[in-house]
């Protein structure tokens, strides 16, 4: 289990210890050899602040500055988000950003992919049930008795149900779970609840599977992955199983209070998104 990330004299450039004997071994293997290391991180609640509104999220703005400097003494930055991958682009800044020229955004769980290299977006056909669902959405909020301050976000390839802006965002949130897995199965769907939202996506695409795809793509041989929400947990698994096989792997929590599945599985826990950039400078500079 994780715990919060310590400070020295020198907190913005100190560079935490994990806390597990994995962690550690990671950490090493990644310092060793940077030119084999993928780091991949989420965006929402990992690179930028937790917003009540999604559309007015930005990356923390020593995010970009971070990854930056650290890209270039390494195999590969993603960004593994289940945003559209060319919001996650906006919202984060990461276009014609120099040192970043090999950066990609896997968004949709990994259904898009952006490259920096080319700025532009790749991507299978939409899953048909996405449309279907949407449809009925207001017919079954209205039915399950949605209260005022729901929100429905449109995210091309999934839809979201958003609960924080509820007088009583957490007993919306599990009002609304079962109706929403209802709509999910009749559309061949699933539901991927997160902080306070509960996105209806296609099956077979997560965050796991778009990790270890990145990997043998980018030939990577560890990895370290951040993450702060339900949807970062395959991810997680991913890495846990790529472990199991013998490739350093490094957990990395965003701390939060709404979400600690993933504070009981990582390696090291840090601060939230200025935690990240903490931990990505710290990184960078031992990388020299």
């Amino acid at each position: 289990m994780g715990t919060q990330e310590t400070h020295s004299a020198e907190p913005e450039r100190a560079l935490p210890t994990p806390t597990t004997a994995p962690g550690r071994d990671a950490l090493r293997a990644i310092l060793a050899n940077p030119r084999s290391t993928l780091v991949a991180l989420d965006f929402d609640g990992t690179l930028a602040p937790i917003v009540e509104n999604p559309d007015d999220a930005r990356a923390h703005p020593d995010a970009v500055p971070a990854l930056a400097e650290l890209a270039p003494k390494i195999a590969s930055v993603a960004v593994v988000t289940g945003r559209p991958a060319a919001v996650a682009v906006r919202n984060g800044g990461f276009a014609g950003v120099p040192g970043l020229e090999r950066l990609a955004v896997l968004g949709h769980y990994g259904a898009e992919r952006w490259d920096a290299r080319t700025g532009t977006v790749s991507a299978p056909a939409p899953h048909p049930g996405v449309a279907a669902a949407r449809a009925e959405l207001p017919g079954v909020l209205e039915r399950a008795g949605a209260p005022q301050g729901t929100w429905v976000e449109e995210k091309g390839r999934a839809v979201a149900v958003h609960t924080r802006q509820a007088r009583e965002p957490q007993a919306a949130f599990e009002a609304l779970r079962q109706p929403l897995t209802d709509l999910a199965a009749r559309h061949g769907l699933l539901v991927e609840p997160g902080r306070l939202v509960l996105e209806l996506r296609p099956p077979g695409v997560d965050k796991g599977v778009a990790l270890l795809e990145h990997m043998r793509e980018t030939g990577a041989e560890a990895v370290l992955y951040a993450g702060d929400d339900l949807g970062d947990l395959p991810a997680f698994a991913a890495v846990e199983k790529l472990r199991s096989d013998g490739v350093p792997g490094l957990l990395v929590a965003s701390g939060s209070a709404e979400v600690t599945e993933l504070a009981d599985r990582a390696d090291l826990v840090v601060d939230g998104p200025a935690g990240v950039v903490r931990l990505l400078r710290a990184l960078a500079d031992q990388l020299g």
